[in-house]
């Protein structure tokens, strides 16, 4: 696994680093054009529209099986047992790329949620305010085969397996809906931020402590190879919304700095009295720190980093 977001060696093995752009996602241009051609149709979709199906390439469907293969045997003994029961009951195959609808029409049955087409990184108010209607934004294609245990950029293991997960399970449903009911009442970029900022480090990036240890539930985690190997070494910190929302941080790379409840129905009560009625002055009501205070986040010019 090499992460080519960072110049210091942070998997197992002491990898060294290198630059985004160099990755084969971006520097192989049969892939980039395989990938753009998918992306394509999501141009203009409208949230909720049926995803149109893609034939995916025996190539792909191995990435998929080795990526696959290789989480689920990395989750055990990282992850909370509310997610690996959740994992048992995702209508998620383990040996080819699923189609949306597939996944979707499962999905509904199971906690009302389906997937609706992607084609990257998506605005705050589209991507989050979807949640509460019960759509998740998902991208199709599928990391680069060369380095299939990590990816510069979200893709269909991320979107797919790694929230696939949360939304096959009621409980994590519906934090996913409320995060998605606070971000439809908002329309500023501050509030929208806020939301964004508590969404990434808890469904995003959160462990919650089992037996006094942190453990894993956030999809960008589950869905990473690499970051469950390095959570561990990372600083992490009690859950407090005024200090997240304060902290610097990249959408790239691997994260230096995380936060974990006590427990998941602390994360339940934590998320639902701060959005149940959030609203425009939510953030100078608790006395948070404006937009222009907040700690930088930095999105690079290419998606946001998965691996």
């Amino acid at each position: 696994m090499i992460d080519w977001l960072n110049q210091t060696p942070l998997d197992p093995h002491g990898v060294r680093l290198g630059r985004a752009e160099d990755h084969p996602s971006f520097a192989d241009h049969a892939y980039v054009s395989r990938r753009n051609a998918i992306v394509a149709a999501a141009k203009g979709h409208r949230v909720g529209a049926p995803s149109p199906p893609v034939a995916y390439e025996v190539t792909e469907h191995a990435t998929w099986r080795t990526v696959h293969a290789a989480l689920t045997e990395a989750q055990q003994g990282r992850v909370c047992r509310a997610v690996l029961r959740a994992r048992e009951t995702a209508p998620i195959p383990a040996d080819r790329i699923p189609q949306h609808e597939e996944v979707s029409d499962r999905l509904q049955p199971l906690t009302g949620f389906r997937f609706t087409l992607a084609g990257g990184i998506v605005p705050n108010k589209r991507f989050l305010g979807a949640m509460a209607d019960g759509y998740f934004h998902a991208v199709q294609y599928v990391r680069h085969p060369a380095m299939p245990l990590y990816t510069p950029e979200p893709d269909i293991l991320h979107d797919v397996f790694g929230h696939g997960i949360h939304l096959s399970d009621p409980w994590f449903a519906d934090l996913y809906r409320t995060v998605g009911r606070a971000a439809a009442r908002v329309r500023s970029v501050d509030a929208l931020d806020l939301i964004s900022r508590v969404y990434w480090f808890t469904l995003e990036y959160g462990l919650a402590r089992e037996n006094g240890h942190p453990k894993v539930y956030g999809a960008a985690l589950l869905s990473s190879y690499g970051e469950l190997a390095h959570f561990p070494r990372a600083t992490i910190r009690p859950f407090r919304i005024p200090d997240l929302v304060r902290l610097p941080y990249q959408v790239a790379g691997y994260q230096q700095v995380l936060f974990a409840v006590d427990s998941l129905p602390q994360l339940a009560d934590a998320l639902h009295d701060f959005l149940d009625a959030f609203d425009e002055d939510t953030g100078a009501r608790l006395g948070l720190p404006p937009l222009a205070e907040r700690g930088f986040m930095a999105r690079p010019g290419s998606p946001a980093s998965r691996g």
